[in-house]
């Protein structure tokens, strides 16, 4: 299940990675800044169409069953890869290049909208008493996305030259993104449902249900969601920005992202196991703390020392923290909901919460940074999110979860 989960968001991480790639293939706008502010906007509009899907999707898995959702998210976000690895570029077909490009990640956007929600309520529901741990695997596989897809950063930027990757090696990832797309199907085929979902009595109406008696607790999803989504994708801006405004090479940043990717992968269940035994609150609370007191200085460090070193230390400090606070979230948020429209309401307010602060998090980090002038913004808006993440951790305690 985990690595069917990872294999589908590889395909929108490696999409952030390759961004100024991207930028000079098919939104070659004569100025660095304004092509890459195109490319993120792309990234960040795919992120609109995943409350369409969190609805379509989640209340789908809630009257169809949580696998055969998972299975038909898993196939769209395979034929949208399908159609940026094999996308003509700006310099052969021009303006109809993005028009592609851009249909593609919203099909990807609607597949994901769905995604988060059926598998974190798929998993939740495997074993109640162990819901932390078990949840925070979903957690954990966005982690094991984030390695594969800085992992490939990594060899594309020091195997090949920058000619190699705009020619033709920026399409591998996808490829790859593509030929493993079998595999998660296959996966996904055999899974089994909880027992807690096979013996819950089903809402004829999920959506209905859920906008009807539940919108409160739709709200405070969306708000735990908040500083994970920030923090997540500002990390995706960091080999950018680590090029762009540090001037390090390529590698530097993806080296960065990988520590990141990896110390995600390793905790975020050690973190959910702990919620396990003291409680969601108490780790999610301190982490979201310390990233609200920590975030800007590490950022200031950076600035002042702007070498391979401290950048991996940052990434660590956030990977951390992020782990911390993410691997315990999800059984968080599951438990906000019954079984009969849990994945209806996790899909709501992770879609909700993601389209509005994550997607464009790159495009507004990148443009806070080029209206200041100051490289601190990245750390300001990772603040901005642990401080809303910290109410929304107040009113979660209002409705039963501890």
């Amino acid at each position: 299940m985990s690595i069917g989960n990872a294999l589908e968001w590889f395909d929108i991480v490696i999409y952030g990675f390759l961004a100024a790639t991207i930028a000079k293939l098919f939104f070659p706008a004569g100025n660095d800044t304004v092509s890459l502010l195109l490319t993120f906007g792309t990234f960040g509009v795919s992120f609109l169409m995943r409350p369409l899907g969190s609805i379509v999707l989640g209340g789908y898995a809630d009257r169809a069953g949580r696998k055969k959702a998972l299975t038909l998210s898993i196939g769209l976000m395979t034929l949208g890869t399908l159609i940026i690895a094999a996308a003509p570029t700006y310099g052969t077909i021009g303006v109809a290049a993005p028009a592609i490009l851009l249909a593609a990640r919203l099909l990807q956007g609607f597949s994901a909208g769905g995604e988060f929600g059926s598998a974190t309520a798929f998993l939740a529901e495997q074993n109640p008493a162990r819901r932390g741990f078990y949840s925070s695997w979903q957690a954990a596989s966005q982690g094991l996305t984030t390695l594969l897809a800085s992992g490939f950063g990594v060899a594309l930027s020091t195997l090949l030259d920058p000619a190699q990757l705009t020619a033709w090696g920026w399409r591998i990832p996808f490829v790859f993104g593509l030929l493993v797309g079998p595999v998660a199907l296959y996966i996904r085929s055999t899974l089994h449902e909880g027992d807690e979902y096979r013996t819950a009595q089903p809402a004829a109406s999920p959506l209905q249900t859920a906008l009807a008696g539940q919108k409160l607790r739709m709200l405070i999803g969306t708000g735990l969601i908040v500083m994970v989504t920030v923090s997540a994708y500002t990390m995706l801006f960091m080999p950018t920005f680590a090029i762009r405004q540090l001037g390090s090479p390529a590698f530097a940043g993806f080296t960065a992202t990988l520590i990141f990717g990896a110390l995600q992968f390793v905790l975020c269940p050690i973190f959910g196991q702990l919620s396990d035994r003291i409680g969601r609150l108490p780790v999610m609370g301190t982490a979201a703390a310390l990233m609200l007191v920590l975030i800007v200085p590490l950022f200031i460090l950076l600035n002042a020392h702007p070498t391979l070193a401290v950048l991996c230390f940052m990434q660590a400090v956030m990977a951390t923290l992020t782990a911390a606070y993410f691997g315990a979230s999800s059984a968080a948020m599951a438990e906000l909901f019954p079984a009969g429209t849990r994945s209806t309401g996790l899909s709501i307010s992770y879609s909700f919460g993601v389209a509005i602060f994550g997607g464009f998090a790159p495009f507004v980090v990148a443009w806070l940074i080029g209206v200041t002038g100051s490289n601190l913004a990245p750390g300001f808006y990772v603040a901005f999110g642990a401080a809303l993440s910290l109410l929304a951790l107040a009113g979660a305690r209002t409705q039963g979860v501890r």
